[in-house]
């Protein structure tokens, strides 16, 4: 029996897998993004120091390193009491 049709449906199937999986991240990421920036973004008219790690974590959204961005940005909002966003 020849298996090499099996294995490249698989592989295909596996690709097709990680890359809506890929988007979905993305999609993730900027809702994340959105919302950090609406509520967190500034807390007040006077200056302050900006939140250098979650500007890296958008960064890396932005960049499509969504594993980089996701954790720090659900973090920073968890942390300021935010129910995150259904991730699909």
């Amino acid at each position: 029996m020849n298996r090499k049709p099996l294995l490249l449906l698989g592989l295909c199937l596996l690709s097709l897998a990680a890359g809506e999986a890929r988007a979905n991240d993305m999609e993730y990421c900027a809702e994340l993004t959105a919302m950090y920036r609406k509520y967190l973004g500034q807390t007040s008219s006077r200056q302050t120091m900006p939140d250098v790690t979650a500007s890296t974590a958008i960064d890396a959204c932005e960049r499509g390193n969504t594993a980089a961005g996701i954790p720090v940005l659900e973090k920073r909002l968890t942390d300021q009491h935010f129910t995150l966003p259904k991730r699909s």
